[in-house]
């Protein structure tokens, strides 16, 4: 970059002594960085014999390009800067994506009457993914679903942990067209066909990369098949779906899973947060009783090293708050 404005500096005095001065260098240093130049571009581009020295053709054709490059840096350097300022004061989260669409933009209104929030960037992903962003220290907060026998990365690691909220996994079904309120996948008595036998019970499941998926796996034995992670011993006490039963769809979204439960398709483990309208329209029934529900906490996790101020801000209201409802008021 110096030699670059040394070239232009030479290039409109076209003495080496007034344009050493004008770059605030010693002339020796000036000529060898023209010549360094000259040397990098493989011609010469001043006439040396010349007075003032004129720039040679090589020179004249250098000069245009090299202006348009510097001025295309600058820009590039104000940007940056700009996107740097930006990014210290915004607030960065990374949120689960059922809890993004229901419980974030709620909790958030909640802080606007004592704090101004400012520009806020969200991230909406699984639970793995948000962990990933918390743990590469590209955000500076976590929003995700969470359970105090069931660590995650971010405890094991450490981070602070605010919990704002408690929610409810509930199994649910859509209810028998000629039946309503009666679950068309029902884990205690299992599903009927129109003879009255039983079907086996399918399942609607959270993927591996699921932080509600964890949580399931470890809490209720056997759902995503015998021997996997979470499976219980003989007498925990924790119950265990029936014989037969079978994971039919998979997916880390909770609302996926939704969707599919509404369509008949299985059995989903959903929040109660996701589902407050549909079990009051009946679009949606219980499929077990209160032994296959599954509490859990909302949660905020935060970086463990200080933070800008904004995000620190941030933290210091939340620290003082009530926790808040996990459903959305009744309208």
């Amino acid at each position: 970059m110096e030699w670059l404005e040394d070239f232009l500096a030479l290039a409109e005095s076209g003495n080496f002594s007034r344009a050493a001065e004008a770059r605030s260098i010693a002339q020796p240093a000036f000529s060898r960085h023209i010549r360094a130049l000259e040397e990098w571009v493989g011609a010469e581009l001043f006439d040396r014999s010349a007075h003032p020295a004129a720039l040679t053709a090589a020179g004249q054709r250098f000069q245009p390009l090299l202006e348009d490059v510097l001025a295309k840096l600058e820009a590039a350097r104000i940007k940056a800067r700009a996107a740097h300022d930006q990014a210290a004061a915004s607030l960065r989260f990374a949120a689960t994506h059922v809890l993004s669409l229901t419980f974030f933009p709620r909790w958030l209104g909640t802080l606007e009457s004592q704090l101004r929030l400012g520009p806020i960037q969200t991230i909406s992903d699984s639970f793995h993914a948000c962990e990933d962003q918390a743990l590469q220290r590209r955000v500076q907060f976590v929003l995700c679903h969470g359970h105090a026998e069931v660590p995650g990365r971010l405890d094991e690691a450490g981070y602070p942990m605010l919990q704002l909220s408690e929610d409810m996994l509930l199994p649910v079904s859509a209810p028998w067209p000629d039946a309503p309120g009666r679950a068309l996948h029902a884990i205690d008595a299992g599903s009927a066909t129109g003879g009255g036998q039983p079907l086996p019970l399918a399942v609607l499941a959270y993927s591996e990369a699921s932080g509600l998926g964890r949580i399931m796996r470890s809490r209720l034995r056997g759902l995503f098949g015998a021997g996997g992670a979470g499976t219980a011993g003989e007498g925990d006490g924790r119950p265990e779906l029936p014989q037969g039963a079978q994971t039919v769809f998979t997916a880390h979204h909770a609302a996926l899973l939704k969707a599919m439960a509404l369509e008949g398709r299985g059995v989903a483990w959903l929040p109660r947060s996701l589902i407050v309208d549909e079990l009051r329209s009946g679009a949606l029934v219980l499929a077990g009783g209160h032994a296959w529900s599954v509490p859990v906490e909302i949660r905020l996790y935060r970086q463990r090293a200080d933070m800008a101020d904004a995000a620190e801000a941030l933290w210091t209201v939340a620290c003082s708050q009530p926790r808040m409802s996990a459903e959305p008021a009744r309208r």
